[in-house]
């Protein structure tokens, strides 16, 4: 622990080079007597840092004094090579700790490379935050435990409930990894030989068999995702017409993205457009849209959201 605290001590004064002993003493949570202790630890050992008082005083290490920080531990380098996850997902994976570590390592190389540390780094300008608003996912799997399996490249048996089901189905799979998709993981695999997308929210119970995972030879989990994403989101066969509040347009391009085909004409504030679907049943997603929406193409689909309507408003009457 005083190796990993010494290290931490010399990345943060390779960038910021003098720092108070108070501000040290709270970021490696310790007290300033420890902080000091180290100091004189690290200054035995030939590192050029030594401790300055008065006023303006602190820990400092000398101008030119470089800690060469380029060689990442193996868990750091798999820390950085999921970019893209939050905190909430790095610390559902067990990679919070050494990501730190590493951006720490990062952030003292670059400002040994470039100089002041008061420049901001493109870290400090731009965030990735990968989940979805509101959401809240309630996963029954532990994703580090999935994750550490799936090393094994072992065929699995699931239980997984089915969005149209109350109980799960057991199911021996193929798996090919996980992704995280708009803050909700999903486990990619093979189901009789045919690729599917399971969410992680609805999978209760996974194991190894003794068997390997028989995965389809020239087949990544990339290329896997990117023909399931393909197919989940290519537009659908049936064109829906509707009118739509132009106030609403907005909302419906982030609601229906892909599905929407056309936006045509502008009158009175209100807009046409095209909206594709797989098949009529689909239609029922617009009622979310309320009395900003009036479904003009084809009968079918305007039949079919009126009984809908019909059938809220009865279950919604005064008794």
């Amino acid at each position: 622990m005083k190796a990993s605290r010494l290290l931490h001590l010399l990345l943060l004064l390779q960038t910021r080079q003098r720092i108070t002993t108070t501000e040290l003493a709270e970021r490696l949570e310790v007290s300033r007597r420890t902080v000091l202790r180290d100091v004189d630890a690290l200054a035995a050992a030939g590192v050029p840092v030594y401790a300055e008082r008065g006023r303006n005083g602190g820990i400092v290490l000398l101008p030119g004094a470089r800690l060469n920080a380029s060689h990442l531990e193996p868990r750091e380098l798999e820390a950085l090579s999921v970019a893209g996850l939050d905190s909430v997902q790095l610390e559902r994976l067990g990679l919070t700790a050494v990501r730190e570590s590493a951006e720490r390592k990062i952030a003292a190389r670059l400002t040994a490379e470039h100089g002041s540390p008061n420049v901001p780094r493109l870290a400090d300008l731009v965030l990735v935050e990968s989940n979805a608003w509101l959401a809240d996912s309630k996963a029954n799997t532990d994703i580090a435990d999935l994750a550490s399996a799936l090393r094994h490249r072992r065929r699995m048996r699931i239980q997984y409930r089915r969005s149209a089901e109350d109980e799960p189905s057991t199911l021996v799979v193929d798996p090919y990894g996980i992704v995280a998709k708009s803050g909700r993981w999903y486990l990619i695999a093979d189901d009789e030989g045919t690729g599917r997308l399971f969410s992680v929210e609805r999978l209760s119970a996974f194991e190894e068999l003794d068997a390997p995972a028989a995965l389809r030879s020239h087949q990544t989990l990339r290329s896997k995702w990117a023909a399931l994403k393909e197919r989940v989101e290519t537009p659908g066969r049936v064109n829906v017409t509707v009118r739509l509040r132009e106030s609403r347009l907005d909302l419906a391009r982030r609601i229906l993205g892909t599905r929407i085909h056309e936006v045509t004409g502008s009158e009175n504030g209100w807009c046409e457009v095209v909206v594709r679907y797989p098949d009529i049943e689909s239609v029922r997603q617009l009622l979310q849209f309320g009395d900003h929406i009036e479904i003009l193409t084809p009968e079918a689909a305007r039949k079919r959201v009126g009984q809908l309507a019909r059938d809220l408003a009865e279950r919604h009457s005064a008794p």
